[in-house]
C-alpha cells in the first residue's frame, strides 16, 4: 500500500510523520483549501485541529467534510472548549453530540491529575479504555491519558460509534467557574472524552474533546492519578494517539479479501450454473494489513452464506493458519437465483461484504435415476392393481 496522504488543519504531526505518511499542513482559513480536483480526491484522511474556526477557507465546508468521509476517506478532529458550531456539526453528523453548553468542560473530582489538586480538577486522568487490542494496539497503555476539555455522548440511534475513553462514574460536564444550579445533562460514564466511528463504507473517524490531549505538553508530561501512589513518567497520550492513529488511517484492522472461487468438489473449473443436490466447494482469500505488509488473517468465524431470500446454507469456513477460508456443502433441493455471501462485521476491522450471483437449476428430464428408490411404494402398487384386474378378469370370464 502506498503512504496515504493526509491533510492537516493544524496539527503537531511528529507522531504521523515518523509512520511514514505523506502530510501536507494547511491553515483552515487558507483561501485555496481543497479536498479534490478533477473529481478526485487530493487525500486519503484529514486532521482537524483548529476547533474554533467558523469557516473554512477555499470550497471545504460541513458538506465537502461529510462527503470526503462518504467518500470512504478517513478523519481526526479535535474540539476543546472553543469548538464552533461548525465543528460541532461536523462531529453531530459523525454520530456524537458535544455539550451545548459553551461554557462547560470535563470536571472529576476524584480522578484528576495530581498536579490540580487546588485547581478546578479538569485536568482529567482518564483510564477507562476499550478493552480492543485492534483500536489500540496489543500493548496495554499502562499510564493514565491525560485530558482537558468538553463532554460528549455519542447519540444512542448510531450504532457504529464507540468510546474509545470514556469518563469515569464521578465525571460530570459543566461550568468549572459557577455553581451548579441544576444537575448536569452528562454525567458519568456517560460522557465520552474520545470516540471512534467506522462508516459502512469503512471510513474511520476519531473524535475527541480535548485538543490539548494531542500537544506536545501532555504527550512528555508525566502523571499521578489523585488518591493514587503510582506516578508515571509519561503519560499514556502519546502511546494513545500513535495507536488511535494507526487504527484511523487503516495501518490496522484493514482486511482485504481476494481469489473468491467455487466450484463443483472434484473440479478446478467455476461453472456458470450448479444443479440441485450438486457437492460444491467455496474459497476465500483473507489478508489484514500489518502497517508493512499483508498477513494471513486467521479468525474461527468467518461465515459462507448460500442465499436466497433467507439463507439456505449458513456455515463455518475452515482454515490451515494460511489465508484461504474455504466451505464445502451440497446444493439445497431448490432451484433458483442464489447468492454466495460473505458478511464479516467484527469489532475494530474493516467489513467484509462479499456476494456473487449463480442460478440453481432443477434435473433435466434425462438426469433422474430409471428407478427411484422413493417411487417403489407407488411401483408395487400399479403392478399389484394390475395383476390384481388380471386375477379378477379371469376369475369373473371362467368362473361359472
Amino acid at each position: 500500500m502506498a503512504a496515504p496522504r493526509v491533510l492537516l488543519l493544524l496539527a503537531a504531526a511528529a507522531i504521523l510523520a515518523a509512520r511514514g505518511l505523506d502530510l501536507e499542513f494547511r491553515l483552515a482559513d487558507d483561501p485555496k483549501l481543497s479536498l479534490h480536483r478533477y473529481g478526485q480526491y487530493l487525500y486519503d484522511g484529514l486532521v482537524l485541529f483548529a476547533p474554533s474556526t467558523p469557516r473554512f477557507g477555499g470550497s471545504v465546508d460541513q458538506n465537502a467534510v461529510l462527503e470526503f468521509i462518504d467518500a470512504g476517506h478517513d478523519m481526526i478532529l479535535a474540539a476543546d472548549h472553543s469548538a464552533s458550531d461548525l465543528i460541532r456539526g461536523i462531529a453531530t453528523e459523525c454520530g456524537v453530540d458535544f455539550d451545548e453548553d459553551p461554557e462547560a468542560m470535563v470536571i472529576d473530582h476524584i480522578n484528576y491529575a495530581s498536579s490540580e489538586v487546588e485547581g478546578d480538577h479538569t485536568l482529567i486522568a482518564g483510564d477507562d479504555l476499550i478493552q480492543s487490542d485492534v483500536i489500540l494496539g496489543s500493548k496495554k497503555i499502562e499510564a493514565p491519558v491525560l485530558f482537558r476539555g468538553i463532554a460528549h455522548a455519542a447519540n444512542p440511534s448510531n450504532s457504529l460509534v464507540l468510546k474509545v475513553l470514556s469518563a469515569s462514574p464521578s465525571a460530570y460536564s459543566a461550568n468549572p467557574e459557577a455553581k451548579l444550579a441544576s444537575v448536569p445533562s452528562l454525567t458519568g460514564s456517560a460522557i465520552s472524552l474520545v470516540s471512534v466511528m467506522q462508516a459502512r463504507n469503512n471510513a474511520r473517524v476519531l473524535i475527541s474533546g480535548s485538543l490539548d490531549l494531542f500537544s506536545n505538553r501532555f504527550l512528555k508530561s508525566g502523571v499521578q492519578k489523585a488518591g493514587s501512589k503510582m506516578s508515571h513518567d509519561k503519560a499514556g497520550n502519546e502511546q494513545f494517539v500513535t495507536e488511535t492513529s494507526k487504527w484511523v488511517f487503516h495501518e490496522r484492522g484493514h482486511l482485504k479479501a481476494v481469489n473468491v472461487m467455487h466450484h463443483k468438489v472434484g473440479e478446478t473449473n467455476e461453472p456458470s450454473m450448479y444443479r440441485i443436490n450438486d457437492d460444491l466447494e467455496y474459497s476465500v482469500e483473507i489478508y489484514e494489513w500489518s502497517g508493512t505488509s499483508w498477513k494471513p488473517y486467521v479468525a474461527d468465524d468467518v461465515q459462507i452464506q448460500f442465499f436466497m431470500m433467507s439463507p439456505y446454507v449458513l456455515k463455518n469456513m475452515s482454515t490451515d493458519k494460511s489465508a484461504v477460508y474455504s466451505a464445502s456443502f451440497k446444493v439445497p433441493d431448490v432451484y433458483g437465483v442464489f447468492q454466495f455471501k460473505v458478511e464479516y462485521q467484527r469489532l475494530g476491522y474493516t467489513g467484509l461484504s462479499l456476494a456473487k450471483q449463480i442460478p440453481v437449476r432443477p434435473y433435466r428430464h434425462d438426469e433422474y435415476e430409471r428407478f427411484i428408490t422413493s417411487a417403489f411404494p407407488y411401483y408395487a402398487a400399479s403392478f399389484s392393481t394390475m395383476g390384481a384386474f388380471f386375477i379378477f378378469s379371469v376369475a369373473y370370464l371362467y368362473h361359472k
